[in-house]
């Protein structure tokens, strides 16, 4: 196996990481996870697609844990169920280097187990709907994805790191919130869930996306425009 790399969201814009691959001289073998809203299932029509093709020919496989600006691949009739790095995940037999993660998986990726749950609210909800845009009902896990992760850990409660979307309601960067948003509003049933798991198992390191930003505190870090090798 080669290289495993995390960086934070994409929303369907590729150019830097067609620039990263160039770079780092990337092949098929070396992993790029992205926490969370990579935009490739947002359309779900032929402009989809078309991303698909386009990306698919980057020299590297995309692992992309579920965020919130995208439809779930079990929505999606094209993707199947594959086994991968002692764990399952979605793909399409077109597109066999982008995957999805499943949330509550464990994968164990360069002799690191890493514990995956994507999902989170959008507080931008109420915008996309009154202009027509897509919004994703499924978009935070459900009781059958909770039920199935807390099942998880049962059975394993030490990990090397935690991928997800948004982060435990303790670490929210408070200090990044946009101040026309009424906080009150905003489902924080996600961030809740994940407290309780921050609290239940151990972990090296945790690792998320959603806050636009690149930040950490030690112990949870934050990625957007910026790139983490696990060694």
């Amino acid at each position: 196996m080669g290289r495993f790399f995390l960086t934070g969201d994409t929303h369907g814009a590729f150019g830097r990481i067609e620039t990263f691959c160039k770079m780092y001289n990337t092949s098929k073998d070396d992993i790029l996870c992205i926490l969370g809203d990579a935009g490739i299932n947002y359309f779900l029509d032929t402009r989809d697609w078309l991303l698909k093709q386009k990306i698919s020919a980057l020299p590297i496989t995309l692992f992309c844990v579920h965020g919130n600006h995208e439809e779930r691949p079990y929505n999606i009739q094209t993707y199947k169920i594959i086994e991968w790095n002692k764990g399952k995940v979605y793909f399409e037999e077109e597109f066999p280097n982008i995957l999805f993660a499943i949330d509550g998986e464990i994968y164990n990726i360069n002799n690191k187990s890493c514990l995956v749950i994507g999902g989170a609210y959008s507080v931008d909800k109420e915008y996309r709907l009154l202009r027509g845009w897509n919004w994703f009902k499924d978009e935070q896990p459900n009781k059958e994805i909770i039920k199935y992760v807390e099942k998880q850990i049962t059975k394993q409660r030490q990990f090397d790191i935690v991928l997800s979307h948004t982060c435990p309601i303790d670490t929210e960067p408070r200090h990044m919130f946009l101040s026309f948003i009424d906080q009150s509003k905003v489902d924080k049933t996600t961030e809740m869930f994940l407290q309780r798991v921050a609290n239940w198992i151990k972990f090296d390191s945790w690792y998320f996306g959603h806050f636009h930003s690149d930040w950490d505190n030690g112990k949870y870090h934050m990625l957007f425009n910026s790139y983490k090798e696990i060694l």
